[in-house]
């Protein structure tokens, strides 16, 4: 079993509410192994629809530490709900004994490698985001969608 960012499965979680993350080799790979749907910003608590989000300032690891926000586009602080979302999924994994989780790429809560810059300009900057940083922080190993 692998977890997976729930939005890559065409479930309506994404921040704007509609299924555009939806990747086809990734509803491919759930018809023929079990995968586990997270959604890191709704299980801390974000409603969906939400305005959109992004690290303020540094990355997820950053955030984990404490020296950075997660800011949405209306200047709310959401860092507390992400930060929740991720040891929400964190335990997840622990129950189910999961070694692996298939990653959003962009997004504040589950991207892998590259996130937006927190600017809401379309900018990308290396690093992960809250929940993947958690995960591989404890030793999950952590797929980017486009390695599927």
């Amino acid at each position: 079993m692998r977890l997976v960012s729930a939005c890559l499965l065409g479930i309506r979680c994404a921040w704007s509410g509609d299924d555009k993350c939806k990747n086809e080799r990734a509803i491919e790979l759930s018809r023929v192994e079990p995968l586990i749907p997270v959604c890191p910003e709704q299980s801390g608590g974000l409603p969906t629809p939400r305005a959109p989000q992004e690290i303020q300032g540094g990355t997820g690891e950053d955030v984990l530490n404490g020296k950075c926000k997660v800011m949405n586009k209306d200047g709310e602080d959401v860092t507390r709900e992400f930060v929740k979302g991720a040891e929400e999924t964190l335990k997840i994994a622990w129950q189910l004994n999961i070694k692996e989780f298939i990653a959003k790429s962009g997004s504040p809560s589950c991207g892998c490698g590259q996130i937006y810059d927190g600017s809401f300009s379309g900018r990308l900057i290396d690093g992960d985001g809250v929940t993947t940083a958690l995960l591989r922080r404890n030793g999950i190993r952590i797929i980017p969608e486009e390695d599927l």
